[in-house]
């Protein structure tokens, strides 16, 4: 038995950790620390018996060092941070605080109950950073691994790439246990309704426009958060200390096609479930219409980043990790995890 602290772990990403660590690892006990904003909800993590979550913010230094200590955790996994791009445009202070200095602050924290107390007692920081540190790609340049150079171009993905600088320097400088992992697009169940998959779904659902960016030609890499999960494990389990992972779904499309992909599937849904129409009478497919009449073209986002793609030949080789989901698989399983869970995100859609 082992005691793990999970930051953010009321959120998206957090949440399906929380879920996926209780049924793998059943006899650890969880801390989930969460300051329950705008995309954490203590829904996500109910009825995970292992799992204790404490409502606070990872720039307690002081409240992160008690949890430590009382609860002897050995691994914290950090998944807390500002995540939408949007939001970091019209708001980036936000972002510079949550992900720069409450980073610092686990850090510091985990130093001194694990390195200064504990004279170097085996401990690991897992920190979870995504694939935007490395800037865009042009569309003939090979997938981002591990050595790639940080070319940040948002203010979301600036204080990623500096909160990634910052565990590395822990390491390097005090001896911290660390590792991080680099992500790419996440999609799956409890996503907070503002990334593309979940709100183009419930659009979809109410007849609302579906907002796409400049052309619709942007191109990301689709990670299920299954799969993510089991890379952080993978992670934990055999990754060296002082290393970079980058986790990949191994679905690089265009965002066109993954729109397309979601108006096909609520289009498939409404034919073979009975009462859909009943339930969503504002959705295109309720009347007998293809959704993909409800796509409208919008200003481009600032800054748009053109590609991002995985090279995750490290993570296969040291870590034997290897994405199990297909994309069309998993939006199937995420549109009917949304149809099914409409008490989880109604309330989230009215706020």
């Amino acid at each position: 038995m082992a005691n793990i602290m999970v930051t953010g772990g009321a959120g998206f990403i957090g949440g399906n950790f929380v879920h996926y660590w209780a049924d793998k690892h059943p006899d650890d006990a969880i801390i989930v620390l969460d300051a329950l904003t705008y995309a954490g909800n203590r829904s996500t993590i109910a009825g995970v018996e292992q799992a204790q979550l404490v409502t606070g913010d990872i720039c307690d230094t002081d409240l992160v060092e008690k949890l430590l200590r009382d609860h002897a955790v050995s691994t914290l996994v950090h998944f807390a941070a500002e995540s939408h791009v949007d939001r970091s445009i019209s708001g980036p202070d936000a972002f510079i605080e949550t992900n720069i200095l409450g980073t610092n602050s686990l850090l510091k924290a985990a130093r001194e109950v694990w390195l200064d107390e504990g004279s170097g007692t085996p401990h690991r920081f897992h920190h979870i950073s995504t694939d935007e540190v490395y800037g865009s790609l042009t569309p003939d340049e090979p997938a981002f691994a591990e050595t790639t150079q940080y070319r940040p171009n948002s203010p979301y993905s600036a204080s990623k790439a500096s909160s990634d600088h910052l565990v590395r320097a822990y390491h390097h400088t005090f001896g911290l246990d660390v590792a991080t992992s680099n992500c790419s697009n996440n999609y799956g169940p409890y996503q907070y309704p503002e990334k593309l998959i979940p709100l183009f779904l419930l659009n979809a659902l109410s007849g609302k426009p579906l907002p796409i960016y400049g052309d619709g030609m942007n191109v990301r890499d689709w990670l299920h958060v299954e799969d993510h999960c089991r890379g952080i494990e993978a992670c934990l389990e055999r990754g060296q200390s002082g290393e970079t992972y980058n986790i990949g779904g191994g679905a690089e499309l265009p965002n066109m096609a993954v729109i397309d992909a979601i108006c096909s599937e609520v289009d498939k849904a409404f034919a073979e479930i009975d009462g859909l129409a009943d339930r969503f009478p504002d959705a295109p497919a309720a009347k007998g219409q293809p959704t993909n009449t409800l796509k409208t073209f919008v200003e481009d986002r600032k800054g748009h980043d053109r590609r991002y793609a995985i090279d995750e030949t490290k993570a296969r080789a040291e870590l034997g990790y290897a994405a199990q989901w297909d994309f069309a698989e998993g939006l199937g399983q995420t549109l009917r995890w949304y149809l099914d869970n409409e008490g989880w995100w109604k309330p989230l859609s009215q706020s």
